[in-house]
């Protein structure tokens, strides 16, 4: 909060319910004059309109005043209203991007006077497409102060605000849950996009002394059905579709076939219409995609047995935010593992692939930002050579 007050840049990452929006709150309150307003003093972004209310709704809350001079702007519908108490006199305004854009170009939104700009849940911006219209209403305004409030640190944000904050300070509020659950041993992989997930399954994959038996979770069965071509070639005979979309592609319907068939290495399911499974048995779970309901997740990585199982998790920057929620729940973090040295990265700008060793120009992707001095290693392993060590020595 003080240095909030004090006027300095702030990026501030902590989990949903750790107090960010009370504390921005606190501190607009606090630098309210109540004088007769005139143009915005202070402009908040959210990510969607049920954000945008929440916003608004907690300002009354909090500052206990009805005649609070605030307006939150529809993501929708007709402007005029809007511009007419806009030109009236608000301090507040809270609005999507892509609303308060609309709004400013259509000469609405004055930002000569605001001091103070706040990005709330900037992930879900990020994630809702909306960069493009923070930076241009970023740059539309002049000199002022800059609050960014984040559930996860991710290059996809640096990218978003690298280029107006001014020696912001990083304030992390890291709340896992106080009771850990008993889990398997949980590993993640961060990757900038899909094409590079299926480049990094199949570099794992060629180790088939390790990876003996393999359950990759998908979100649908087009996916499924996608990644079962993409693999390689030579995978062709040792995967199988869990109840898969089309009926041409090798399928099986029973998990209990897949465990005893040892032919049967590889074994690609839809979250998408199946019941939950019975995992036991199987060494290696993936999670090729976040499951759209993070239970799923959790439900899966809970250890039910004596028996010693491995979850890796591949995640884009994008993604991130429903780790964090799961690490939160079960009050443990993952294992982040390094990429492998020669995984090809697929670049969207380049239409190609790099290698990642080759990659230091800053073009990796999203998902390589420089590791903190806290997190990172002098220890290199792959998966296969993690997935031994692990082993053994839960073996003892």
């Amino acid at each position: 909060m003080s240095r909030i007050l004090g006027g300095q840049d702030i990026i501030a990452i902590g989990p949903d319910g750790s107090g960010k929006t009370t504390t921005y709150i606190l501190s607009v309150l606090s630098g309210l004059k109540f004088n007769v307003p005139d143009a915005p003093k202070v402009l908040i972004l959210a990510p969607d309109q049920e954000c945008v209310q929440a916003i608004v709704d907690q300002f009354y809350l909090i500052s206990k005043n009805k005649d609070l001079s605030i307006i939150g702007l529809r993501a929708g519908g007709s402007m005029e209203q809007e511009i007419e108490k806009l030109v009236d006199g608000v301090e507040i305004v809270v609005s999507t991007p892509n609303r308060a854009r609309a709004v400013y170009l259509k000469l609405g939104l004055n930002l000569n006077l605001i001091h103070t700009i706040i990005i709330d849940d900037a992930e879900e911006v990020i994630k809702n497409g909306m960069i493009t219209p923070v930076k241009e209403l970023v740059q539309s305004a002049k000199k002022c102060q800059h609050l960014v409030f984040s559930t996860v640190e991710h290059e996809k944000l640096h990218q978003m605000i690298d280029g107006f904050m001014v020696s912001p300070a990083l304030i992390e509020v890291e709340e896992l849950a106080a009771e850990k659950l008993n889990v398997n041993d949980m590993f993640l992989y961060q990757v900038p996009n899909f094409t590079t997930k299926i480049n990094l399954l199949n570099s794992l994959m060629l180790d088939n002394e390790v990876f003996d038996k393999v359950i990759i979770f998908v979100n649908s069965k087009l996916t499924a059905q996608k990644l079962g071509k993409s693999l390689h070639r030579k995978y062709n005979d040792e995967i199988v579709i869990f109840n898969p979309l089309f009926f041409e592609d090798k399928s099986i319907s029973d998990i209990e076939l897949f465990k005893q068939e040892d032919a049967h290495r590889i074994l690609i399911v839809a979250n998408e219409g199946t019941e939950v499974l019975d995992l036991s048995g199987i060494p290696y779970i993936f999670h090729f995609e976040i499951p759209e309901n993070n239970d799923t997740l959790i439900q899966r990585i809970i250890k039910s047995n004596t028996e010693e199982q491995l979850s890796f998790t591949f995640a884009t920057d994008l993604e991130l935010p429903e780790i964090k929620k799961m690490e939160h729940t079960v009050g443990q973090k993952m294992e982040v593992l390094d990429l492998p040295e020669k995984l090809s990265i697929y670049s969207a700008k380049k239409g190609n692939t790099s290698l990642i060793d080759d990659d230091n120009d800053g073009t990796r992707g999203a998902a390589f930002h420089q590791k903190k001095e806290s997190n990172s290693k002098t220890y290199n392993y792959g998966a296969g050579k993690k997935a031994k060590m692990t082993m053994k020595k839960k073996k003892g």
